[in-house]
């Protein structure tokens, strides 16, 4: 799949545009539903089981930091790496390298915690990176906020620049 072109892949995968940036197509809503009383008290609503999307960025293009309340754990598929920028809770900055080179430090897979602003971006000369997300419980709209450069960087002020860098 690495020879297929982006705008092939999102003709041949029937994706969208996100919020976020990036193209996007959700792939699996459980028909299940956890009902709110079964919920930690952050969701606001009953919510599927899990959730499960393509995942889309082009060289060039970045995904907003931003958060959503549930786990999300991350797959690689195709392309090349892709950095995904977490700020954990204790305001450590992580970098992490989806991709398939494991003998460089990439890994297949990566969970960013619930409530972590992250971010992500095609490595340094990638063309494209094409991943996965699924989410548990599973993702809503409602659970989804994207950041505000000003207010994150006066959270995180250590971080300034990444965090101008990957928001729109």
């Amino acid at each position: 799949m690495q020879n297929l072109a982006v705008s092939e892949l999102i003709q041949k995968f029937n994706l969208l545009p996100h919020p976020e940036g990036g193209y996007f197509k959700e792939t699996y809503r459980s028909v299940e539903q956890i009902p709110i009383i079964g919920l930690p008290e952050r969701f606001k609503g009953d919510r599927p089981f899990s959730t499960a999307i393509y995942f889309l960025l082009a060289k060039a293009n970045f995904s907003s930091f931003h958060k959503i309340q549930a786990d999300e754990c991350w797959h690689f598929y195709a392309g090349g790496a892709l950095n995904i920028y977490v700020i954990l809770q204790n305001g450590d900055l992580e970098i992490i390298r989806l991709g398939n080179q494991i003998n460089d430090g990439e890994t297949f897979q990566y969970i960013v915690p619930a409530n972590s602003w992250f971010a992500s971006a095609p490595a340094e000369n990638v063309d494209y990176s094409f991943v996965g997300c699924t989410v548990a419980p599973g993702f809503d709209f409602a659970d989804f906020e994207l950041a505000n450069a000003e207010d994150l960087i006066k959270i995180y002020p250590q971080h300034q620049s990444i965090i101008e860098s990957l928001c729109r």
